[in-house]
């Protein structure tokens, strides 16, 4: 029997072995997901070829992106299929074409900005555009704030600082918009996502979300839906508190819930359990791609369990039509 996650409208069955890769290949950390026109699935990853495009039926088109990337982290997809690479290693967003040239690098590769000094970048962490093509850039682990960029590379503003209050962040790890221009910020560590306007205005949040990590706007112009990927238990203290995730919410625009899948036993590798959602990604059927960096949190999620020789890094699941 196919493992079947959430309810209602938003039923999805868990593909199995869904990424068919070659002999020996293994991926390593999908950190982010993209999904272009044609339905082709961009994998940004942390193993020896950064960026492994698939078809829908799982099938390795091509890589790239090899000795280019140093730490993957953050995707986004633009309408031209344009793909916005941040790279948290390196502390650069690179622009590329479907085929991986490098369209426009803002930031200066391994040049990271003092830390928490506002000054982009130190350790970013995703991109967003805005609807007339603005660039805003999450950043990150080493900053707390939102950076505004023209869609040449141009910063426009700045705005965050760390901290608790609202427009403040505490490791700000992913950014979405949508058709209005609202901007969505997933503040991590405070367990919440934030709503700006285009300018920075802090409007609005969301509670009742633990460790928002992965972003997805989906759903109609007039009416998005969000999925947010929660990263779950990240101290030894509630690691084993069930309801607490890892798992992927989905909620409105004014962030009521939903639908939930997963998430109410823990982390694990076995099917319909997530290890550390970090990426999202829908394509045109609905069918939601789900990256994660299973290598990185292992010993987080099993302190005391050796990691196995292959950790699942990316999921597919298919919405159940009724």
């Amino acid at each position: 029997m196919p493992t079947i996650l959430g309810s209602g409208e938003h039923r999805y069955r868990v593909v199995e072995n869904w990424a068919k890769l070659p002999e020996g290949w293994n991926l390593t950390d999908v950190a982010a997901v993209a999904v272009d026109s044609k339905d082709r699935i961009y994998a940004f990853n942390r193993g020896a070829h950064p960026m492994v495009v698939f078809d829908r039926n799982g099938n390795v088109l091509r890589t790239w992106g090899e000795g280019l990337f140093k730490r993957a982290h953050g995707l986004h997809i633009d309408s031209d299929d344009n793909l916005y690479c941040t790279d948290d290693g390196d502390h650069t967003v690179r622009k590329c074409s479907p085929e991986g040239k490098v369209l426009l690098t803002i930031g200066i590769p391994n040049k990271l900005a003092p830390y928490m000094s506002g000054e982009p970048f130190h350790r970013c962490t995703h991109t967003a555009l805005s609807p007339r093509g603005d660039i805003y850039v999450s950043d990150g682990y080493g900053n707390a704030c939102v950076h505004k960029f023209t869609p040449d590379g141009k910063l426009i503003k700045t705005w965050g600082e760390p901290g608790s209050d609202p427009g403040q962040f505490n490791i700000v790890h992913n950014i979405v918009t949508d058709a209005d221009g609202w901007i969505y910020v997933a503040d991590r560590e405070n367990h919440r996502v934030q709503v700006f306007d285009g300018n920075g205005k802090y409007e609005t949040q969301w509670n009742n979300l633990h460790r928002p990590c992965a972003l997805c706007r989906c759903g109609d112009a007039k009416n998005p839906t969000f999925i947010v990927g929660e990263l779950g238990p990240g101290m030894p203290v509630n690691l084993n508190v069930p309801n607490l995730g890892p798992r992927l919410t989905i909620v409105d625009a004014k962030g009521q819930r939903i639908a939930r899948l997963g998430g109410e036993t823990g982390a694990g590798l076995e099917t319909g359990k997530f290890l550390a959602p970090h990426g999202l990604a829908l394509d045109s059927h609905g069918d939601i791609y789900v990256g994660e960096v299973g290598v990185t949190n292992w010993k987080v999620s099993f302190p005391d369990t050796p990691m196995p020789p292959v950790v699942r890094c990316l999921q597919k699941l298919e919405r159940i039509r009724n």
